[in-house]
């Protein structure tokens, strides 16, 4: 299994040799990098377990059930090698969208968002502006979970 942190230096990589092959005196269209792709909406119900360790020391354990759209239970627990980690449990947050993905918000104000979306291949819990929620220093290397949305385990990239 490759590690997040080499998935990492692919991307970077890939983006460099992208940026590499681009005639002289040209620049990527001026809305290339502002606007992604949107992702189509789906209805999810999905009823997930993933539990699993990294090469890097990366670990995660997360429980999620989703009916319709609907958030009916959630706990994560994230560990980013012996440095930390965070923790997210369903009762500390509030669903605040359904689509075109589901968002939930922290109970106290913080600012903390999770956002769950699939794609064909894999359903993605994510976070953002979570850092009170993680060890100190170890926010910016807290990765999404992401699960496979047939079998319910941990998304095999």
């Amino acid at each position: 299994m490759i590690g997040r942190s080499a998935c990492v230096a692919a991307l970077v990589l890939g983006t460099l040799v992208g940026a590499c092959t681009m005639p002289p005196g040209t620049s990527p269209p001026r809305d290339s990098y502002t606007r992604p792709t949107p992702i189509a909406a789906r209805v999810i119900t999905l009823d997930a377990h993933c539990e699993q360790t990294e090469d890097d020391g990366f670990r995660e354990l997360a429980r999620l059930r989703i009916d319709r759209d609907v958030v009916q239970s959630l706990s994560w627990e994230l560990w980013v090698g012996k440095k930390g980690g965070c923790r997210f449990e369903r009762e500390d947050f509030e669903q605040t969208q359904r689509a075109p993905h589901i968002e939930m918000r922290a109970r106290d104000g913080s600012g903390c968002r999770l956002m769950v979306w699939q794609e064909p291949r894999r359903v993605t819990l994510a976070h953002a502006g979570c850092e009170t929620r993680c060890t100190p220093g170890v926010y910016d290397r807290a990765w999404p979970v992401m699960f496979d949305p047939g079998s319910g385990r941990c998304a095999r990239n």
